[in-house]
């Protein structure tokens, strides 16, 4: 069978691929993209988007308690799961839809099929076709991490199958420390579902800033979700309409479903990458250079698939650069550096930058500027919950290292921030800036004078870019 020749395939139809695809397209680039799914991939279809709507439904359980303070009445407010759902889905297609169109009105001609190397240079569908490309990119993404152990249970699920529940279940034990774990602790109790976490580390969150891990941790317990750390699931068992968890530490924990939120992996299985001899990791990730560029001329790899900063923005960002350097002629490359990050959870935690522990294996000594308050908004009623701003810089140079924050609209915040941070701000330009009162975002540009100053206990090993 003759193969359909293009400049360039793009197999996976998620941020990166989707981006890249199309950008090659407007360099003029005769562009195929294999997608046997939907196309938005994880973030779209079943990731950040369907998150994020569950969280602010989740959200207004805090707003109609805050309403009765501010003298409005709200009778009995009423959660309807369905209702989400729908809404959600109905959302979720209309923008597939839209990543589809765009991809076709740049030019982009759409395989909705599986995908598979056949060689360097070739690519062969499910159904049979093959197409053919000097220039290869994967950019398939990851998926949940699963194991044999549960995967005939059908009450133990993972995030994916979350989305799609008919119904809200009662009672949930998540499973994991992660962004996917918490946010989903956070966003189920609020919406009426008894929540448990369960986690084999001391804390939740590892590799981020500890005084936001503890503040977080706090939070989640003061919402009503059980917290189990150094924990962990020694076998399931089914019993009627409920599941029961045995621990580690002898104790049954009952729940109508388990989701496993213990981490994702990269969606390399089925690709024929060991016949077209593309190096992996033991995760299995594809391995590449500064350039995306795998260890076989031709074939690419951006995004979680790569398993390196695995967030939307940076995968659509290494697709973008990709693609303006193999038909745009520009010899740009993704800046790893201070990439912001939020995690969705209720309060909100934002980062940029170094944490206080990584700050310290940089640099000699550091100042912490930090500020723990009740927002005013808060103040009209009984919530107790406090924000955390904490700022980190350089002893010596004053440049700021890292910020960190937990509470409402942390991530908003921080994203302006990682501006200023790019750019080498320091605390004096903070300083500088006039402060927009009443708010709290003014915190970052009045935070106090007298620093905490801490030495490293060790030199400082050879410095490493912020992540």
């Amino acid at each position: 069978m003759s193969a359909t020749a293009f400049d360039f395939i793009v197999i996976g139809g998620g941020s990166g691929g989707v981006r890249a695809a199309r950008i090659a397209a407007n360099h003029g680039a005769r562009v195929a993209i294999v997608e046997a799914d939907r196309f938005g991939g994880t973030c779209v279809i079943r990731g950040c988007i369907p998150k994020k709507f569950m969280v602010y439904a989740s959200r207004f359980a805090d707003e109609f308690a805050s309403a009765r303070d501010y003298g409005w009445s709200v009778e009995a407010p009423q959660f309807d799961w369905a209702t989400l759902v729908a809404n959600k889905n109905r959302q979720i297609a209309r923008l597939e839809n839209i990543y589809a169109s765009n991809l076709e009105k740049a030019g982009v001609q759409l395989f909705r099929a599986r995908a598979r190397l056949a060689g360097a240079q070739q690519v062969r569908l499910d159904d049979g076709r093959l197409l053919r490309a000097p220039r290869i990119l994967i950019a398939t993404g990851g998926t949940p991490y699963r194991q044999a152990a549960w995967a005939g249970l059908a009450r133990v699920i993972t995030s994916e199958e979350l989305f799609e529940l008919p119904k809200l279940p009662p009672s949930m034990v998540i499973v994991g420390g992660g962004y996917i774990a918490v946010e989903f602790a956070c966003l189920l109790q609020r919406l009426g579902c008894q929540t448990t976490l369960v986690y084999r580390g001391e804390q939740i969150l590892r590799g981020f800033d500890q005084e936001l891990r503890q503040g977080l941790a706090e939070a989640l317990r003061a919402a009503g979700i059980t917290l189990r750390l150094n924990t962990v699931i020694e076998r399931f068992e089914s019993r009627q309409d409920q599941l029961e968890l045995h621990l580690n530490e002898g104790q049954i924990v009952r729940a109508h479903h388990c989701l496993m939120a213990i981490g994702r992996v990269p969606n390399t299985q089925g690709l024929g990458l060991a016949d077209a001899g593309v190096a992996v990791g033991a995760r299995g990730q594809i391995k590449v250079d500064r350039a995306a560029q795998t260890n076989v001329p031709g074939i690419y790899a951006v995004g979680d698939v790569t398993d390196r900063i695995n967030l939307t923005p940076v995968a659509i960002r290494e697709g973008h650069r990709l693609a303006d350097r193999l038909f745009g002629q520009q010899a740009v490359y993704p800046d790893y550096e201070a990439v912001p990050t939020a995690v969705f959870t209720t309060p909100e935690l934002g980062t940029v930058g170094l944490t206080q522990e990584q700050a310290l294996a940089q640099v000699p000594a550091i100042e912490v500027y930090r500020s723990r308050f009740r927002p005013l908004k808060d103040t009209l009623g009984s919530s107790t919950q406090r924000v955390l701003f904490k700022l980190i810089t350089d002893a010596q140079t004053q440049r700021i290292l890292g910020a960190h924050m937990l509470g409402a609209d942390a991530g908003e915040m921080i994203q302006l921030l990682a501006v200023a941070i790019k750019m080498g701000a320091t605390k004096a330009d903070l300083d500088r800036t006039v402060a927009l009162h009443p708010s709290m975002a003014e915190e970052w540009v009045t935070l106090g004078h007298q620093p905490e100053k801490i030495i490293a206990t060790a030199p400082a090993p050879a410095a490493v870019p912020l992540p």
